[in-house]
């Protein structure tokens, strides 16, 4: 049975093919369209996943979409009422697209889904609740036969936490928290005050609470939400604009903290901003802490599986794996919407058809390596096409080559098999740096990423060494962990360096890798493993031998606001648009200093800043 799972209309639209209940293939609309986080129905992305399992739409059995838009609509509709008159402007604007094209989504995916095959009919389409979807991308790929499963994001249908237990094949939704309350909103709310987009710089608002202190945790608590002890929260609705409004939050939110909204992308990060973001992360890692010790009390399950856009929030991941309250955690690596369209898939084949169960030793996920792929002939075609100048090695000369670039402090655009799925370069689609560097961070952030200089990059390290550069003893393959820097390889800071401020605590060499330590010696760290990506594996080996240092930087293949790069047209175009000085792309090496000078471009106005 082949069972397609898509999820669209919000943000990080997607696709995902199940043969047989086996995970085959998966990716986002964004990395076909080059527009991040497109929320549109997901056609390249369906093309794709079809064309990787060489199969046609006709060859479909079931299509299962994420979420239930009635639900969706009957939140919309009751909150608008409860609220009258408050928010008629967001009433006018939101209801006419649903009564055009939300409402009716079933009849415009039937009418997509018959343009490929004219005899699809309308009981092939099914639907899944949004946390049901989240919860069942996390439960059935894990390697648990029973877990609890925590889902948390901004709201789905009507739900914003959801808890659930898997056995086996059986995945059933036990409690849940409602709309407006929402911790994936608070932490929105937030990122949105400090001048971030919301939906997508979540991650710069944690990148940037290790500047800061949690001064104002305490006020948050007081005022903005009512925290139990087992984690369920309220959330004081007159400090925030969300539910019926067009903004985030309010006047009353500016006076509480008594700063106002910072709007501007340019304004300068003041020691307040830095603050704000700490307390918030903390807030949050709190909450995620008091529900999870809660849910072990009640359930007394050691697993412990995590979904939902919250779950990317990998220091609060790295806090709760620390708390060693349960003893196994796994996280889906696409936890967010992209995610729910692989979670419809599973959620259809094991709990509607009760479909049973294969539990992998580590997960299905095939390292989340399930995007297209390019032959040497299909690379060679495009970078001919591009006017590229390059040569072609075999895979040990490449492999070699790479490892001495980076060794000598280059930066490299790296981009070899399947791409990933998720939010996370793995390996696959990445850009690469020496860790020993001081002048990394600084050097891709500004000169490659064209982003703030601020925000951190991971290490990719040896799974059989990550103990040795971090204290962290578990899998962590999806970058979703935070662990600290060895107390060993650490360097200490001057009486003179501790006094200093914010940002002027960036350029301060912290240990042996400054280029992936933090500014609080903490790492979000990718374990690589051999069976799962053995070029990269490979390549790290190569870089030990010839450094003594199995780590490397390792940071998603694009500039600020656009998706990661799909094609080797795609890479070609980022490589000449930035300060990379090689691209490798299968056994392809390509020097910039080689290239046509004419072919380089401006990318750093390309795309929308996130």
């Amino acid at each position: 049975m082949n069972i397609l799972g898509i999820s669209a209309f919000y943000h990080d639209s997607a696709a995902a093919l199940l043969i047989d209940g086996r995970i085959v293939a998966a990716c986002q609309e964004e990395r076909f369209s080059r527009q991040k986080h497109d929320a549109g129905f997901p056609e390249k992305a369906i093309e794709n996943v079809l064309l990787q399992s060489n199969l046609k739409m006709n060859e479909i059995d079931y299509v299962a979409f994420y979420d239930k838009p009635f639900l969706k609509f009957d939140r919309l509709l009751e909150t608008y009422i409860t609220t009258s008159p408050k928010g008629f402007e967001s009433f006018r604007m939101a209801i006419p697209i649903w009564l055009r094209e939300k409402l009716f989504l079933k009849d415009f995916l039937l009418k997509q889904f018959r343009r490929k095959n004219k005899k699809f009919r309308s009981e092939q389409l099914m639907f899944s609740e949004h946390h049901f979807s989240h919860a069942a991308s996390a439960f059935y790929p894990s390697s648990f036969e029973e877990a609890v499963v925590l889902t948390l994001d901004g709201v789905g249908e009507w739900a914003t936490t959801s808890v659930s237990i898997g056995k086996g094949n059986n995945l059933k939704i036990e409690k849940e928290l409602h709309f407006p309350h929402s911790l994936g909103l608070l932490y929105s709310a937030f990122t949105y005050y400090i001048g971030f987009k919301v939906n997508s710089g979540e991650y710069k608002l944690m990148g940037l609470a290790p500047y800061g202190e949690p001064k104002y945790k305490e006020l948050i608590l007081e005022n903005l939400i009512d925290l139990k002890d087992d984690g369920s929260f309220r959330l004081n609705q007159s400090f925030f604009n969300y539910a019926t409004g067009l903004t985030m939050t309010n006047k009353k939110f500016e006076e509480l903290f008594n700063h106002s909204l910072r709007s501007s992308e340019d304004e300068l990060l003041t020691e307040f901003h830095m603050d704000i973001a700490s307390s918030i992360q903390s807030v949050t890692e709190e909450i995620i802490l008091s529900m999870t010790r809660s849910l072990f009390h009640d359930y007394q399950i050691p697993n412990l599986c995590l979904a939902g856009g919250v779950a990317l929030n990998c220091v609060a991941n790295g806090k709760v794996l620390r708390d060693n309250t349960f003893e196994n955690i796994w996280i889906q690596p696409a936890a967010g919407d992209a995610g729910g369209a692989l979670g419809a898939a599973l959620a259809l084949w094991h709990d509607e058809f009760g479909k049973p169960r294969e539990i992998c030793s580590d997960d299905s996920m095939s390292g989340a390596l399930l995007g297209p792929s390019f032959s040497d002939e299909e690379i060679e075609k495009e970078l001919v096409e591009v006017g590229a100048v390059y040569e072609k090695h075999s895979r040990k000369e490449m492999i070699e080559i790479t490892a001495k670039c980076l060794a000598d402090c280059h930066a490299i655009g790296w981009f070899q098999g399947r791409m990933e799925f998720g939010p996370r370069a793995l390996g696959s689609r990445s850009i690469l740096g020496n860790p020993r560097s001081e002048d990394t961070q600084k050097t891709l952030n500004l000169k490659v990423k064209y982003r703030e200089s601020f925000r951190p990059f991971a290490p990719s390290v040896l799974r059989e060494d990550v103990s040795d550069w971090f204290e962290l003893h578990e899998d962590s393959p999806y970058m979703l962990l935070v662990a600290d820097v060895k107390e060993e390889i650490r360097t200490e800071m001057t009486k003179e360096e501790k006094n200093l401020f914010g940002i002027d605590k960036l350029n301060i060499k912290r240990s042996e890798i400054p280029a992936v330590t933090h500014v609080d010696y903490s790492a979000r760290v990718q374990t690589v493993h051999e069976n799962t990506n053995k070029d990269y594996y490979d390549l790290i080996v190569e870089f030990k031998n010839l450094t003594g240092c199995s780590v490397i930087v390792n940071t998603s293949f694009n500039v600020r606001g656009e998706p990661i790069v799909c094609t080797p047209t795609d890479a070609f175009n980022c490589f000449m648009g930035t300060d990379l000085d090689v691209l490798i792309i299968g056994n392809f090496v390509l020097y910039k200093s080689k290239q046509d000078l004419s072919l380089i471009r401006d990318y750093k106005d390309k795309f929308e800043l996130d």
